[in-house]
């Protein structure tokens, strides 16, 4: 087996799972050149919900952010997620706002693009693939993983036929992308067995510690074949985070699946985050409801990245004691849509 592949997730989709998307650039650049070196697969930098915290509640200009990331990582690729028709954004936007807004992403330092449509619907993805092709950026193009209460509709079969479709698009690799934590051990090895006959593309897997099965499921997925995982260093996982990096590069060291990366490296910038983390939790920017492993996840299916928004939003509000009540009616509203 080839060795296994590591994206590290601190400067993006760790924080937005944890502090709701508030690491600031300014904390982010000490520690780059660091992050650098180590040779991760990729950084994801950039995308998702950090357009908005920048412009909402930084101040900050996020493409300034990104260019000065990419000026201090000149060695590892930087990647982002990228919301298909909605971009970064909360609606549809017309094609050419697409096109334009993938040219200035790759422009402005990003070599790949995790393209995804929440409803899974290749016709949301379309635009931005062939914008991503045209702009010689690598396409990762995301099958959004979730479940049905009987199995019935979200089965293997159905993520395969996806996969083959998004490869036929112009796909360079695919990412499962269980934004929820709800793909179990057993069932991602199926399902990265099952995706390595598809297609012949590169697999990764995206999943997230709510549950407390992350980590497993990882293991899992590596026995069967899986290209590239994504992790976040320790200080910035678990919860509602990533699984730990430097808890896979000690379980993979020595094996057929060993990263190569060395522990040593991980520890420098363990121990940069770690009073970063002692902040956020005592300005309570760090809830400790993101912190705990709750198995109601694989019930309520709140992504890792929504649920410290969620939490936040709720305290403004001063409705804090809701949470319960919202997390419980997000099941009964995917039954009334039909999942």
């Amino acid at each position: 087996m080839a060795k296994v592949k590591i994206t590290e997730t601190v400067l993006r989709d760790s924080h937005q799972s944890l502090i709701a998307t508030r690491m600031t650039t300014e904390e982010m650049l000490p520690i780059l050149e660091k992050l650098d070196k180590v040779g991760y697969h990729s950084l994801e930098a950039w995308g998702g919900a950090t357009f908005d915290s920048c412009l909402r509640f930084l101040n900050e200009d996020p493409w300034e952010r990104l260019r000065r990331i990419r000026a201090s990582v000149k060695n590892t690729k930087l990647q982002m997620l990228f919301r298909g028709q909605n971009i970064l954004g909360y609606r549809h936007y017309s094609d050419d706002v697409v096109e334009y807004f993938v040219q200035k992403s790759i422009a402005n330092g990003i070599d790949i693009l995790r393209i995804f449509d929440a409803l899974n619907d290749p016709r949301n993805l379309e635009t931005a693939i062939n914008a991503t092709i045209k702009e010689k950026g690598h396409v990762q193009a995301a099958i959004s993983y979730t479940t049905d209460p009987e199995n019935k509709i979200y089965t293997t079969e159905y993520f395969t036929r996806y996969a083959k479709t998004l490869e036929s698009m112009g796909a360079n690799s695919i990412c499962i992308k269980d934004m929820s934590g709800l793909l179990k051990p057993y069932d991602a090895y199926e399902l990265v067995k099952a995706l390595k006959e598809t297609v012949n593309i590169p697999i990764q897997l995206h999943t997230h510690y709510t549950s407390g099965l992350a980590s497993m499921t990882l293991l899992k997925a590596i026995e069967a074949g899986v290209d590239v995982v994504d992790t976040a260093i320790s200080p910035m996982a678990m919860g509602t985070s990533q699984p730990p990096t430097e808890s896979l590069v000690a379980t993979l060291a020595g094996t057929e699946y060993d990263t190569g990366i060395d522990l040593a490296q991980l520890d420098e910038i363990t121990k940069y985050f770690t009073p970063l983390r002692e902040k956020y939790l005592a300005s309570g920017q760090l809830d400790p409801k993101m912190l705990k492993v709750d198995v109601n996840a694989l019930i309520y299916q709140v992504p890792g990245g929504m649920l410290s928004n969620l939490v936040s939003q709720l305290k403004q509000a001063g409705k804090s004691d809701k949470l319960t009540e919202v997390l419980e009616e997000v099941p009964r509203v995917r039954a009334d849509s039909g999942y």
